[in-house]
């Protein structure tokens, strides 16, 4: 009687393996996948070409950014100097 139920169970095992696989590769179960965390060919890669954009144009305008503040810095340099002009410089008469 034992024997009968280790060799059902072992049965069992072997039909249950290529049921699965069957049920596993369904299209039901791969867009399941896919939609809750699975990768999807087509949609990773349309999804990474994305955010490469995005992180190009965040590095162009991270330098745009730089660049327009050094300019800032520079014109409120050149006005802080027009409102303070420096004293009068006049060179020391030569030693004769």
């Amino acid at each position: 009687m034992m024997l009968w139920g280790f060799l059902l169970l072992i049965v069992l095992v072997a039909l249950a393996i290529p049921i699965l696989a069957i049920v596993l590769e369904s299209p039901v179960v791969r867009r399941l996948s896919e939609r809750y965390g699975g990768e999807s060919g087509r949609g990773n890669a349309e999804m990474t070409r994305r955010i490469e954009a995005l992180e190009t144009d965040m590095q162009d305008l991270t330098q745009s950014l730089e660049t327009l503040r050094e300019e800032t810095e520079f014109v409120r340099r050149l006005l802080d100097d027009a409102d303070n002009p420096p004293a009068s410089r006049t060179l020391p008469p030569p030693d004769q």
